[in-house]
């Protein structure tokens, strides 16, 4: 059966104009949910059965040439052609052939279904195995970040606030502040995961179907807990592919804060840290450079991401119900941001595993800027002193040491008492980067053992999503 096959046109007295053709395929993106079109149709076939519209012999025969074209498929031997509307028409096409079911028997396998019910089916359980994929792949990310913690131990480095020295924290510590938002994509997903579990098949076009065939049956078949209590939203509703895509945007977007940390990390200026040449490019022109690529594709794939999202609600947001074409739309924006990110997590992951931080030289600035003030005013907090006094003198004596050009750590102990009487040389406990983090011992903070349990917390929550 090599004509063209179209599944509707019974009242329309001729083809499509080739520009409606053209506009209407979707076969070039559609087509990676031909396996899961067949699972369907197989589940689809049990029902038919079980509704008596197909004998035990048709549905054995059925079946079996389902399956020798769900082998086909696989290995390349079928697949679409240009005159394919979609991945629907293509499978329905094959499975017509006299190889495989032939038009008789094979054209029984349409009755109680709609593409509509179909497509919502399939991109559900095409993302559920997508999100799987996906979990791997931050985890792998997210382990890639808690290594990097390990290795860095009770190291110490400059925090910053507005991009400005504000209090010296561990470079574990700052590190794991990466590591968090991560881990609660990964658990966004898990969580979609329960609302994605329930199949529309048996909505048909939006009302349901007239004989008698069974949507629990199909959606025990497909893998899905439940049937969508509704046949309108099941065939119209696209909510789960934009949450999807937003967890999908949300990684993209936390991955890119990131990189843009490393990416400055990485100038001369800063030193925090040097690239291995495996994740790193250099210069068409210039012999010395070492630029950090994969860090900036990763800012860049962002807002690709960013517009896959945006562009898929704008879509979603005036459409009447039930189906409308517009929802063909759906399925580009995610597919694209699926292979994205199949792409750029590992080697986001292999950049910041192989990256080398450059420990000496973070604590050396750890406690520029004045970066301990706020201690100053805190250990006069616990001498009873308010904090609003407290706050103007630690600023009297960043003021005093500034005026000299040196740091508070400099100023004598006969400055401090000429700033106030309760600065005593004590003070001096605290006038340290490793000081200063060690005071820090609230749940959340940056002293060494806050950031052991922490550590020791994330792995025990990263596991459970790499078994």
């Amino acid at each position: 059966m090599s004509e063209k096959l179209a599944l509707w046109g019974g009242r329309f007295q001729g083809g499509p104009a080739q520009a409606l053709a053209a506009l209407s395929v979707s076969t070039q993106f559609d087509w990676r949910l031909a396996d899961y079109d067949l699972q369907g149709s197989l589940a689809h076939a049990q029902a038919l059965r079980a509704a008596g519209l197909l004998t035990e012999s048709e549905y054995a025969d059925l079946s079996a040439a389902l399956r020798r074209l769900r082998a086909d498929v696989a290995d390349g031997t079928f697949t679409f052609s240009p005159d394919d509307e979609d991945v629907h028409t293509a499978l329905e096409r094959g499975l017509l052939q006299e190889d495989y079911a032939g038009p008789e028997l094979g054209g029984k396998l349409r009755a109680g279904r709609s593409r509509n019910d179909q497509i919502a089916t399939l991109v559900r359980m095409y993302l559920r195995d997508a999100a799987t994929h996906m979990q791997g792949l931050i985890a792998a990310l997210c382990q890639a970040i808690l290594s990097q913690a390990d290795r860095a131990g009770t190291h110490i480095m400059p925090g910053r606030t507005h991009m400005q020295h504000a209090q010296p924290v561990l470079v574990a510590h700052q590190l794991m502040a990466h590591f968090w938002p991560q881990l609660r994509n990964l658990e966004r997903l898990r969580d979609w995961q329960k609302r994605n579990d329930a199949s529309p098949y048996g909505g048909g076009a939006l009302a349901g179907n007239t004989l008698g065939l069974d949507p629990e049956l199909v959606a025990r078949e497909l893998g899905f807990s439940q049937v969508c209590p509704n046949s309108i939203d099941a065939t119209a509703a696209r909510d789960g592919v934009v949450e999807f895509l937003y967890v999908l945007t949300q990684v993209a977007v936390d991955m890119s804060r990131l990189a843009e940390e490393i990416i400055i990390w990485n100038t001369a200026e800063f030193g925090y840290v040097t690239l291995d040449d495996s994740y790193s490019t250099g210069s068409s022109i210039m012999p010395q450079k070492k630029n950090p690529d994969v860090a900036e594709l990763a800012r860049g794939k962002a807002g690709r991401l960013l517009g896959d999202l945006t562009g898929l609600m704008a879509t979603m947001k005036g459409l009447p119900l039930a189906y409308d074409r517009d929802l063909q739309e759906d399925k580009e924006p995610v597919f694209d941001a699926i292979d994205t990110l199949e792409v750029l997590l590992p080697a986001v992951t292999g950049m910041v595993d192989t990256m080398t931080l450059h420990y000496e030289r973070l604590e050396t600035l750890s406690t520029a800027g004045f970066s301990l003030a706020t201690d100053v005013a805190e250990w006069l907090v616990k001498r009873g002193m308010p904090f609003r006094h407290a706050h103007e003198v630690s600023g009297a004596c960043v003021a005093l040491a500034e005026g000299r050009g040196v740091g508070l750590e400099d100023l004598s102990d006969a400055d401090f008492a000429g700033v106030d009487p309760l600065l005593t040389p004590e003070v001096r406990d605290i006038l340290t980067a490793a000081g200063s983090v060690r005071a820090r011992r609230g749940v959340g903070g940056t002293a060494p053992e806050r950031v052991a349990e922490q550590i020791a917390a994330a792995r025990q929550q990263l596991q459970a999503f790499q078994r």
